[in-house]
């Protein structure tokens, strides 16, 4: 057996080949109707880590490059209001 889909309750089982606690082997795993694997607890929850990391490493170079930009206007003579942006 490689993959066994239970259609009427939209899951399957399948072989995997990976680590799973600490130990490489082949595992029979959860998947999808399409063959997908559907991760564990821990995979969900470092995915998650993961997504919330590059975010904040986004939001970060985007606040770098706003201080930049602003330093620029302001040695050009452009005066910044901090709550709207320019000084009228």
């Amino acid at each position: 057996m490689t993959t066994n889909i239970f259609a009427h309750v939209g899951l399957g089982l399948m072989l995997w080949e990976g680590m799973f606690e600490g130990r490489m082997d082949t595992w029979l795993r959860w998947c999808d109707t399409d063959g997908n694997v559907i991760p564990t607890g821990r995979e969900r929850a470092e995915a998650e880590k993961e997504r919330a990391e590059a975010a904040e490493n986004r939001a970060k170079a985007a606040e770098s490059r706003a201080e930049a930009l602003a330093a620029k206007l302001r040695a050009a003579g452009i005066a910044l209001d901090d709550d709207i942006g320019f000084k009228e």
